[in-house]
């Protein structure tokens, strides 16, 4: 970075572990976290609670401005509630990929997610966070796994919390959000040029999370 803010990024589209090892970096690191993709699901959950059609970008992009929304540990706070696994659902997580094509509303946010980047730094999990958010990033990482892969490890999540689902609805869906992700105009879902690419599809999470706490520490970032 071009600051003396530390910032690790870790991109990749959804059922691929950038939530696990964001945390893991958290606690071994005790830098601030930006889940930016929780800030598009806030984004959605206040879209749907405020009944604003998804056409309706000055609205939009109004809410996008003045979002009321935390983050406190590991929760998801829209004001004053704790709106966690509200937003985890299928519903709110494909509004979210629709809206976050909009410019406009990419824009709004952008601001609010740079302000994330306080000392002693930042881990910041998202799709754009290495390639637009913080292109100057000490760190930027990338990681990827198969459809079919990430849907499976939905269905087993969604099991976990008591929700029955279909894994051929669940692929279906997360390839129709990555066309989208991947095509957008504005910040398209890539790795950065100088991004470590790491494909999880057949790796074990602590295996990733070993693997990238030893790049850290390479990179004197911590002891």
């Amino acid at each position: 970075m071009s600051s003396s803010i530390p910032v690790i990024t870790i991109d990749g589209p959804s059922g691929v572990g950038k939530g696990t090892l964001a945390q893991f970096l958290v606690q071994k690191t005790g830098f601030h976290l930006l889940d930016s993709g929780a800030i598009y699901r806030a984004l959605a959950f206040g879209a749907v609670k405020a009944e604003i059609a998804l056409d309706d970008v000055a609205k939009l992009v109004a809410l996008a401005s003045a979002l009321p929304v935390k983050f406190v540990d590991t929760s998801i706070i829209y004001e004053g509630e704790d709106i966690t696994s509200q937003v985890r659902t299928e519903e709110v997580a494909g509004v979210a990929s629709t809206i976050a094509v909009i410019p406009d509303v990419r824009a709004a946010l952008l601001a609010r997610q740079k302000a994330f980047a306080m000392l002693p730094g930042l881990i910041a999990d998202g799709r754009d966070m290495g390639t637009v958010v913080f292109p100057n990033a000490d760190i930027k990482l990338y990681l990827t796994a198969s459809a079919e892969i990430r849907a499976e490890r939905r269905v087993k999540q969604l099991k976990t919390q008591g929700v029955s689902a279909n894994i051929d609805q669940i692929t279906r869906d997360i390839e129709a959000r990555d066309e989208r992700d991947l095509n957008r105009k504005t910040a398209p879902l890539r790795p950065a040029d100088d991004a470590t690419v790491i494909d999880t599809s057949h790796l074990d999470i602590d295996a990733v999370c070993q693997t990238v706490l030893s790049l850290v520490k390479k990179q004197a970032l911590i002891a």
